[in-house]
């Protein structure tokens, strides 16, 4: 993944028309060339609300917009044909595909049935606050429009663990089926974090295993992806993706990347969960974004010293996968924490502009939300894109020691480097050394221009809340 970055092809208020893998595909090439090395691909398949869903509320992961079913035959992102047009368009491009898996829960059944159950507490899920009571789950999926193609497996209640809704009294709790457990290994958050929503997968039954097993080779046989982007990992056993993903790679001989979310702010939680997968894939690195948002509403007050403070680039830079944001923290979505604009070149320069971790960008950042008024970060992400591409080589210098302005250098080859230096408050200046050879040199952010002395060092400006970028100049 040598100065690879990952494009997150999608964001929460994509419009379902015109098709996005008609849009990926004709954008392919312009992709590459701007240095985007992998794309993330929203998930491909058939999700409760048909051609409006964003994939999320899994339906049936095998229909990758080839059945007539919940209203539509294409998903919100396109056909299957269209899907495996664009997959070949990236590969011939020299793209990498990720693409989205969600197993933790399925919605929109296709039938109810009546099972014995016992309410929980939302805040702690191991306690019952309700005695055994028949009620009636949306659990039965037998995929009428697919009439077995691909895969005859039914499922029923005991394919799961739990549910969030009784049909039977209409009414809305959460409820632990009878003779079952939550699975255990996930977070501990509510005292057992494995229900999400919907009907909850059953990892203990090795049915469900197997499963799952099968659709993720024929997945990869169909789509020709080269690894995962796994959804919800912290409610989702952790020794079954450690099998799932071992699996995988035994039986098609690939390495299939794999990045997890497993959203929580405490890097320790993520160092314990990489300890219980054997480090076999990659995590986003949630504090890190974290970190960001509360530099980004500081008023100045955060001690950019502290960047990386608690991250997993900063305590598991090859397990990393560094972010800005995503569809998850866009505004008015689940995990809102979106970074403030003026620091958005602030923390993208944090991520591109150094060779830790595997750097992701957000579709809503390099092409702008029309839906909450976001507007492009485009031609600032290029410019990185372009500088971590030609200019990333050599020594580097760091100056994180003043709580307002940070920065550092890379001396580069034959006087090609660069200077990056920020502040989330007040602007000012950094001596910082570029190395002996730019004596005399001339490098500027096209605002402000530096000499580098004799002994190779210059004294570089900031603006007050901004981040510059210095370059060599003629």
């Amino acid at each position: 993944m040598e100065k690879g970055v990952i494009l997150q092809y999608f964001e929460w208020y994509t419009p379902s028309e015109p098709h996005l893998w008609v849009e990926l595909k004709e954008n392919a090439k312009k992709l590459k060339e701007a240095g985007f090395s992998a794309i993330w691909m929203p998930p491909s398949y058939k999700g409760i609300a048909g051609k409006n869903d964003v994939g999320y509320g899994a339906y049936d992961l095998y229909d990758l917009g080839e059945f007539d079913a919940k209203g539509s035959i294409p998903t919100k992102y396109g056909t299957k044909d269209e899907l495996l047009t664009c997959v070949k368009s990236l590969h011939e491009a020299g793209l990498d595909v990720y693409s989205d898996v969600v197993l933790d829960h399925k919605m929109g059944a296709d039938g109810f049935e009546k099972v014995k159950a016992r309410e929980v507490a939302n805040d702690k899920r191991d306690e019952f606050v309700s005695d055994e009571e028949e009620i009636e789950v949306a659990t039965i999926f037998n995929f009428p429009a697919r009439k077995d193609k691909y895969s005859s497996f039914h499922w029923n209640w005991e394919d799961f663990d739990g549910i969030d809704y009784d049909n039977k009294t209409h009414r809305h709790a959460d409820y632990l089926f009878a003779s079952k457990q939550w699975d255990d290994e996930v977070d501990d958050e509510n005292e057992n974090y494995d229900y999400l929503m919907g009907a909850d997968l059953d990892f203990s039954n090795p049915d469900v295993v197997e499963e799952c097993k099968r659709w993720g080779l024929w997945y990869l046989e169909t789509v020709g992806n080269d690894g995962f982007r796994l959804d919800a990992l912290k409610h989702i056993k952790a020794s079954f993706y450690k099998e799932w993903i071992a699996d995988l790679r035994q039986k098609t001989n690939k390495e299939l990347f794999t990045v997890g979310e497993y959203w929580h702010g405490d890097v320790n939680r993520l160092l314990h969960y990489l300890q219980l997968v054997n480090y076999q894939f990659s995590l986003f690195d949630v504090p890190l974004h974290y970190n960001f948002y509360h530099a980004s509403h500081s008023m100045g007050a955060f001690d950019m010293r502290d960047i990386f403070k608690n991250t997993l680039v900063a305590c598991s830079p090859a397990r990393a996968v560094t972010f800005v944001d995503n569809h998850d923290t866009q505004p008015a979505e689940g995990l809102q924490s979106f970074i403030d604009d003026w620091f958005k070149k602030q923390a993208y320069a944090l991520i591109l502009l150094r060779e830790e971790g595997y750097p992701c960008v957000f579709y809503g950042d390099y092409y702008g939300i029309a839906h909450n008024h976001i507007v492009s970060k485009r031609d600032m992400i290029d410019e990185m894109l372009e500088i971590r591409k030609d200019r990333m080589e050599g020594a580097r210098h760091d100056y994180f020691n003043n709580p307002d302005i940070i920065g550092w250098t890379y001396e580069g080859l034959h006087q090609n480097g660069f200077a990056v230096i920020m502040t989330n408050a007040r602007g000012g200046s950094r001596q910082m050394y570029m190395g002996e050879s730019y004596r005399g040199c001339h490098m500027s952010d096209g605002k402000h221009e530096v000499v580098i002395s004799d002994d190779g060092i210059g004294t570089f400006l900031v603006d007050d809340g901004d981040c510059s970028i210095y370059v060599t100049i003629e």
